[in-house]
Formats: C-alpha cells, sequence, structure tokens
C-alpha cells in the first residue's frame, strides 16, 4: 500500500505512532520558551523544513536523498545548539537505517554519530542548565543514535531477503509446475505411444484376415478393444498416481506387443526385482516399454532379446534387436523417446549406453559403472560391431541394497 503524502510517522519501526508524534510536537516546547518572535519564527521554520526534508527524501535515492539528510543535519546541529533540542536525532538514525547500501549507510551512520557528540559536546560547553537538566535522556538519545541505525538496517534486510525467499519458492514452484508437465508428458508418450502402436498392429491385421479369416479377424479386433480399455486406465492411473509399473507386469505386455508384431521375443534373467526401490522399477519398466516400442516401430527386427542383471550394487537391463540399427552420432537425438528414457535414468543415477550390432553382449558394455551413473547416453560396443545390423540399448540404475543382502546376493 503506497503511502500518503502526509505521511510522517515512520512504519513498522517497533515503537508506538505516540511516541513519534510525540517527537513532532515535543519541539515547539523548546522553541516557544524564548519570548522573542524572531527566535519562535526561526525554530518553527527550522522544524518545518525539517519535516519537509525529511518526508521528501524518505523514499529518496542518491544525490537527493544525500542532500536531504545533509540539511535535516544541519538543522538537528541547530536546534541542539540554539534550542537545545537535541533529539531529531532519532528521526534521522531511524532514517539513516533505511539506506540499502552498506557504504552509504556506514557514511551517513559515522558522520551522523559524530555530528551528535560534537553538538552535545559544544552544548554542554556552553553551561546551559536546562540542556544539563536533560542529561538523563541525551544519554538515551545517544544508545539510540547509536544503535537504532544498525537495528533498522538489519530488520529491512531481513525482510528483503524474505521477500526474495518468496520470490524464489514461486519460481521453484513454477519450475515443479513446468516439470510435472513434462513427466506427465513423457509419461503419456510411453504408455499411450505403446497402447496405440499395439492398437495399429491389430486392426492392420484385422483389415488383411477381414475377408481371408473373419474368425481371426474379430478375434484381433476383440483384442484392438481390450487393448483400448488398458490404455485408458493406464492414463487414468498415471494421472492420479494409484500405481507405479511394475518390471514383470510391463514385460508381460511387452511380449504382447512383439508377438503381435510378429517379433520374437526372448527373456532372459529374473523380472521379479525383490531388492529394488519401487520408483526405480518404475522408470526401468517406463524404459524397457520405450525400448520395445522403438524396436517395433523403427528396427524392421525378427527378434528382440531382454536380459536382465541383478548386481549387488548395480542393475542392468539390455534390450536388443536384430534389426537395421541406426546411426549413432544421431542416436541420442532420435526424436522424445531416447531423450526421455535418458533422462529418468539420470533422475535415479542411472545411465543409457546405444551399441550398434546385435552382438554387444554384458562384457562389451561393461564400463557401465556406478561412477558413470551421473548420466548421460553413451555409444557403447561399437568395437567390432560396424556394419552388423541391429541395435542394443544397455539401461543401468543403481541397485540399493542393505549389506545383509549384499552377502545373499553374492
Amino acid at each position: 500500500m503506497q503511502q500518503k503524502w502526509n505521511q510522517i510517522l515512520p512504519r513498522n519501526t517497533g515503537l508506538g505512532p505516540y511516541i513519534w508524534l510525540a517527537f513532532i510536537v515535543l519541539p515547539f516546547y523548546f522553541i516557544f520558551r524564548y519570548p522573542d518572535t524572531g527566535s519562535i519564527l526561526a525554530g518553527s521554520l527550522m522544524v518545518a523544513v525539517f519535516f519537509i526534508c525529511y518526508r521528501l527524501t524518505r523514499e529518496g535515492r542518491g544525490w537527493r536523498m544525500y542532500t536531504g539528510i545533509a540539511i535535516q543535519m544541519a538543522i538537528s546541529a541547530a536546534m541542539t545548539i540554539y534550542f537545545h533540542y537535541p533529539y531529531f536525532g532519532f528521526f534521522l538514525a531511524f532514517y539513516i537505517g533505511n539506506t540499502r547500501s552498506r557504504a552509504g549507510f556506514t557514511s551517513l551512520y559515522v558522520v551522523h554519530l559524530v555530528l551528535v557528540a560534537a553538538t552535545i559536546y559544544t552544548a554542554y560547553f556552553m553551561h546551559n542548565r536546562f540542556f544539563i537538566q536533560q542529561s538523563p535522556f541525551v544519554a538515551i538519545l545517544l544508545i539510540g543514535v547509536s544503535v537504532l541505525p544498525f537495528s533498522r538496517y538489519n530488520w529491512l534486510k531481513q525482510e528483503r531477503l524474505q521477500g526474495q525467499l518468496e520470490d524464489a519458492n514461486r519460481r521453484i514452484a513454477d519450475l515443479l509446475v513446468l516439470e510435472e508437465r513434462q513427466r506427465i508428458a513423457l509419461d503419456l508418450h510411453d504408455t499411450l505411444g505403446q497402447q496405440l502402436s499395439l492398437i495399429r498392429l491389430k486392426s492392420d491385421l484385422a483389415g488383411k484376415l477381414v475377408s481371408k479369416n473373419p474368425e481371426r479377424a474379430r478375434a484381433e479386433m476383440s483384442d484392438v478393444h481390450q487393448t483400448a480399455r488398458i490404455a485408458l486406465q493406464e492414463v487414468r492411473d498415471m494421472v492420479s498416481h494409484m500405481r507405479g509399473a511394475r518390471l514383470e507386469d510391463e514385460l508381460g505386455r511387452v511380449g504382447q506387443i512383439l508377438r503381435a508384431a510378429e517379433i520374437e521375443f526372448e527373456l532372459v534373467g529374473d523380472p521379479k526385482l525383490a531388492h529394488t526401490s519401487r520408483f526405480t522399477e518404475n522408470v526401468l519398466s517406463m524404459c524397457v516399454k520405450e525400448a520395445v516400442t522403438n524396436v517395433v516401430k523403427h528396427s524392421r527386427a525378427s527378434r528382440c532379446l531382454v536380459r536382465i542383471e541383478q548386481k549387488p550394487d548395480l542393475l542392468r537391463v539390455l534390450v536388443q534387436d536384430n534389426g537395421i540399427g541406426m546411426r549413432l552420432p544421431r542416436a541420442q537425438d532420435r526424436g522424445n523417446g531416447l531423450q526421455g528414457m535418458k533422462e529418468r535414468l539420470e533422475f535415479i543415477n542411472g545411465s543409457l549406453q546405444i551399441g550398434q550390432g546385435a552382438g554387444m553382449d554384458s562384457k562389451s558394455a561393461a564400463g557401465a559403472k556406478a561412477s558413470d551413473s551421473k548420466g548421460g547416453t553413451r555409444a557403447a560396443g561399437a568395437d567390432g560391431a560396424v556394419g552388423r545390423p541391429g541395435t542394443t540399448l544397455y539401461m543401468i540404475a543403481p541397485h540399493n541394497v542393505s549389506r545383509r543382502e549384499k552377502e545373499d546376493f553374492q
């Protein structure tokens, strides 16, 4: 809320507004103690100029602020020496605390403190009895002038930091929303892409069989209907976060897709991951789904191998086909599928390797260790496999098990 023109009382100071009002009215008590009209007019003019400068420069910056505060310091010194009123120092101390620049704050603080001390010493040197009677209040003034600027400066600094923290939290919230949108986009791509590929394959097959074998065509269309129901349920489960995909269940669906595409499917290893976190297993399941979808769409393969190796520290999943292969320099730029697999594995401190040739096995890719698990799409198994058909995707994820479980593995 913007301050009004006539607002002079400082806000959020920790002091009551009536105290500040007393400091506004109090100088006139000291001024009207003088019988001559000239002194009263001069004192009243100085008070008016002080508060006008205070209001004009309160939110100023640069030369405007320093000029205004210099005038206020001069008026405060004059009021202390001639009218024995040193309490404008509280206003100046509060105002100096509003300075954002550390250098400006230090300079103004030192100048003001020295000026207040010098004018008080001068007033005492003049042996004014009325001023000497104010000694307890003058001592409070000196303490306030010494402490109030730092208190105000640190309070405003903390307030600014709090505002920056709130801005940072809002930005983080926006980034989380964006990341969640990207995750949902990847999940939709992986989930619907697989099911729609299966629907397309079975629909094409049913179209070819409708005149030759109507019974088989009806069976295929029934499978299309069932696949569509499964896809709808998977989308609902994904959006509501009801469950994560199990690798064992995903491999069953993968085998169904490969058989529908007339691709031989071979599974080596135990798909039951007893010692793997549900989140890691879900990521691997999505990656295997995407890898097999790419085999069906792009490889023109007749055979697909999925090998699972469970080690004490690493979990390795190999997806290999004997298709036409891919050009390695362009592998990591091939659409959203491989990029999504790479990002998912990086998120769990895993990695993705792409090998050319169907001869790649676990030995040729043994270079992927936990130290390489910062992520990245690497070319592996290319030695001796150049010109050979097929593509191998090698997925590695950390296998977090306890010491006793590691002994069971060994």
